[in-house]
């Protein structure tokens, strides 16, 4: 009898959750060692040139927010759009993803302060790095011999980020 369970347990599928559906089609063009490195240097870096970009767009005036009006801004709601996302596939990533914004938005209010004292101008400075990183993320997809079509590439724009953090989580044994 508990032979026949097992059989029975055995042939049946597992439902895997949406997080790990993301995560194992990522990880299928991140195989080699090489992309891998490339992927963990790159993926925050074109994170924070994307978030630097929504920064950098201007955000009308509105009256209704009075002091607080310089603290709302396009990021705002990338940011707030991200955390959404991240959450509806995992609480816990969304968390991290939120500390590691909470960062980036750190250093992009010094670079708007460097920029105040004659700095480079914010935009060119994620221009540079999402060029950099994008150049040498194209040169890891050469090395791991498989690019993603436009649609997974759009999509592993948003699951880069997760899947980092779901690799640091693995290594200290946390379920996410």
């Amino acid at each position: 009898m508990l032979t026949a369970f097992l059989v029975s347990m055995k042939n049946q599928k597992i439902e895997k959750r949406p997080i790990d559906v993301y995560l194992d089609k990522y990880t299928e063009f991140h195989t080699k060692p090489v992309n891998r490195i490339i992927n963990y240097i790159c993926i925050p870096l074109i994170l924070f040139s994307i978030i630097g970009f929504a920064w950098s767009i201007p955000f009308p005036h509105l009256g209704f927010l009075g002091v607080y009006n310089g603290y709302l801004n396009w990021a705002s709601f990338l940011i707030a759009f991200l955390v959404y996302f991240y959450y509806k596939l995992s609480p816990l990533l969304s968390y991290l993803v939120l500390l590691i914004l909470f960062g980036f938005s750190f250093v992009i209010i010094q670079l708007e302060q460097w920029e105040k004292t004659g700095g480079f101008v914010l935009p060119q400075i994620c221009l540079i790095i999402f060029v950099l990183a994008n150049s040498a993320q194209l040169i890891g997809y050469k090395i791991e011999g498989k690019k993603p079509t436009i649609f997974y590439d759009f999509q592993f724009l948003f699951t880069g980020p997760i899947w980092l953090l779901s690799l640091i989580l693995k290594k200290f044994k946390i379920r996410y």
